[in-house]
């Protein structure tokens, strides 16, 4: 409808032999002020050199007179020039009979059809713990990737695993000095955890003890090397199940990747794209060495390209790759392993994000063709009260602690509910994932976030489980029209319009605006504000009544508010219960 009102005010400005490209038109805040408005009278009255309002009387007559399909009611003029839009009630009566036709496809578009889509994002490191962090990467790419499918993309998910470093060096200290840590008994979740353990000990011991220091070096170096036989048994132990207790969790957070790049199998080949490149002359107006030797190091001065960039270093002058280097091999390997790949998304948090910059400079230069391919989007910090988590020394919140903790105190609220000991935990698991999920995605990506627990457990307000809730309220109201035998009739509308008829139909352009930015809060906002919307109509209205002769419209609308609603949780990756 949006772009409808668009063509309606070009072709109106055209008649008044007026071109105007850029035309704004926005939902106002208050219903009040209509269903759409545009300042477009007031953006050209100077260069055309009219009255604003007088500018805007001649708009809306010629759109009056080409409002031929009578979507819209009234068209009103509002202050200095402002154009406000009525739509009428035939228009909500056909979105929601569209809603009803179109179901679970209703929102889906072609912005990104033909386009193949790479989403890299969680990202954990096998030996370490899973953090809150990784739960908000995961959150995070999980709903852009949903996104990007959504609008026609062909996408691919991907994890990259640091499986070499000095943290898995601080896990296998920890674990040769804790044996009972090194049990193969039990499951493989039990045995990651004792291996969580065993790294936080590690961690502990690298900051404070110069001999455990030197030890955990040793040990860096025989993983570099495997040349040490119990070292590399304890390795392929300790990886084997830590990756295993990751995809329970990926399970439980409804993710499944199609792509998983190993850390040891980058530095490689980032390593020879820079000795192919080390000393090499730009052919173009730059006329600059991209990677150069110095003190020893091998560095790249991205400021002579960039005054907002600085120099980092690629290879250590003990011959070591950086982050840098393997960043520069995965890339080049993600391009190679997604032939034809339009767009690489990479999810990472906030602190990544200056070093990352250096490494898409010295990508674009050495392959221009990925130069604007690449697209790295930064989340913040999750704080509980006790402020950042981080797990280098081991004050780290694990991430499946978190879902137990909001899983079981959910548990605990559903004691008097008809609900076998199987559904229970389904359900409860779903509306934690769904607490933890909204509270990351609720808000713009960037910026840090402070977990309220309490709060993103609550059945009402702005949570998760409110959305879930009010999903599953939709649903035994259908039930309860079956059993009525009363079916949905969109044609069977009453006079008035409902508020909630004046939000389902904006869902696709919410999805399209979600997906252009990668801003998922966009979904979010809007759903709790149909939600909101539906509650009330549900508190206010007899929604099934054999009496009633529109009730089969109320019907419609609860169907289409249901189809809406489930869309939006997808889109979320949060879980849409019948029954709660």
């Amino acid at each position: 409808m949006q772009d409808e009102i668009k063509n309606l005010i070009k072709d109106a400005l055209k008649n008044l032999d007026i071109e105007v490209n850029d035309i704004v038109v926005e939902h106002p805040e208050d219903f009040k002020n209509g269903d759409y408005s545009t300042n477009v009278a007031l953006a050209i009255a100077k260069s055309v050199e009219r009255n604003p309002k007088e500018l805007a009387e001649k708009i809306v007559a010629e759109i009056i007179r080409l409002n031929v399909d009578k979507n819209i009611e009234k068209v009103e003029i509002a202050g200095a020039g402002f154009i406000n839009f009525y739509l009428s009630r035939k228009f909500f009566s056909r979105s929601v009979e569209e809603i009803l036709n179109k179901a679970e496809n209703f929102g889906k578009n072609d912005a990104l059809k033909g386009k193949k889509i790479m989403v890299e994002y969680t990202d954990p490191n096998p030996f370490k713990p899973f953090h809150i962090g990784h739960l908000m990467s995961n959150a995070i790419g999980e709903s852009i990737s949903r996104l990007v499918e959504f609008s026609g993309a062909e996408t691919k998910r991907a994890n990259y695993q640091g499986d070499l470093g000095l943290h898995i060096a601080k896990a296998i200290y920890g674990l040769l000095k804790n044996k009972i840590l090194q049990s193969k008994e039990g499951t493989h979740n039990l045995q990651a955890s004792n291996i969580g353990r065993a790294y936080v000990h590690g961690a502990e011991a690298y900051e404070i003890d110069e001999k455990a220091k030197k030890e955990i070096d040793e040990i860096n170096k025989k993983i570099y090397a495997r040349s040490d036989e119990k070292i590399n048994e304890i390795y392929e132990w300790g990886f084997k199940v830590t990756m295993e207790a990751f995809e329970d969790l990926y399970k439980i957070l409804g993710t499944k990747f199609d792509l998983y790049f190993l850390e040891s199998e980058m530095t490689d080949i980032g390593r020879d794209i820079i000795n192919d490149n080390l000393g090499k002359e730009i052919g173009h107006e730059y006329g600059k060495k991209i990677f150069e030797e110095s003190d020893g190091a091998i560095v790249f001065k991205a400021d002579k390209y960039d005054p907002k960039l600085h120099t980092r270093v690629f290879i250590t002058s003990q011959g070591l790759p950086t982050y840098e280097t393997k960043e520069l091999g995965l890339t080049v390997e993600k391009f190679k392993t997604y032939p034809d790949m339009h767009l690489s998304i990479m999810i990472t948090a906030n602190e990544q994000m200056d070093y990352m910059r250096v490494v898409v400079k010295a990508i674009s230069l050495i392959y221009p063709e990925y130069g604007d391919r690449m697209k790295h989007i930064t989340h913040g910090m999750m704080r509980l009260a006790t402020g950042k988590m981080g797990s280098r020394k081991g004050n780290v919140i694990a991430g499946e602690t978190l879902l137990n903790d909001v899983r079981d105190s959910i548990l605990e609220k559903m004691t008097d509910r008809n609900f076998s000991s199987l559904e229970q935990e389904k359900i409860a698991s779903d509306v934690g994932v769904s607490a933890i999920k909204y509270s990351i995605l609720k808000q713009g990506i960037g910026g840090d976030i402070i977990y309220d627990f309490e709060k993103s457990i609550s059945f009402e307000g702005d949570s998760g489980p409110y959305l879930q809730y009010s999903y599953a309220r939709a649903n035994s109201v259908l039930e309860k029209a079956q059993k009525e035998n009363i079916l949905p009739d969109p044609h069977a509308f009453p006079s008035e319009t409902f508020e909630v008829e004046k939000l389902l139909y904006k869902f696709g352009e919410v999805v399209l605006r979600s997906t252009s930015e990668y801003e998922p809060h966009y979904i979010a906002n809007y759903l709790i504000e149909v939600a909101r919307a539906y509650n009330s109509f549900y508190g206010n209205t007899m929604i099934v009544d054999k009496e009633d002769k529109t009730s089969s419209y109320k019907i419609a609308l609860t169907y289409a508010f249901s189809f809406i609603m489930k869309n939006g949780l997808y889109l979320l990756g949060i879980e849409a219960p019948k029954k709660m």
